[in-house]
């Protein structure tokens, strides 16, 4: 018994002679914590429908105003205007917003986590990865 205590007194000291240190505890590899949250809007693509049924929608109000050729150039306006309506409306529908939660792990890495949905990560807030998800510790 009292050898191997002399063993490992002298491997302890042979280590700090050569400046060799021990981690009491090796480090989270999925442990990590939060470093910003950013909203991302990303802008809806129009497929042109809204568009169309902008412009004739316009086109045909237009039409019910003056007569003549007040009525054609009230007509080509209105067209024009329900289209260009149509359009922003078609993308704003579509558009997105995105939570992306950065994080940096013990081990150095970085890693991001998107969600459509806003969540309750902050920076600062110390997390670990579980099954792919991210969860606060």
């Amino acid at each position: 018994m009292r050898s191997i205590k002399r063993l490992v007194l002298a491997t302890i000291a042979m280590n700090v002679a050569l400046g060799i240190t021990v981690e009491a505890s090796a480090a989270c590899k999925d442990c990590g914590t939060v470093t910003s949250v950013e909203t991302v809007k990303k802008e809806g693509e129009a497929s042109g429908l809204g568009a169309v049924a902008g412009g004739v929608l316009g086109g045909v109000l237009g039409h019910q105003i003056g007569s003549g050729r007040g009525n054609t150039a009230a007509t080509v306006a209105g067209a024009a205007g329900g289209a260009y309506a149509g359009h922003q409306v078609e993308k704003s529908k579509k558009s997105t917003t995105q939570y992306v939660v950065h994080v940096k792990l013990e081990d150095g890495h970085d890693r991001t986590f998107t969600f459509s949905d806003p969540t309750s990560y902050k920076a600062g807030d110390k997390v670990k990865i579980v099954d792919k998800k991210l969860v606060k510790q």
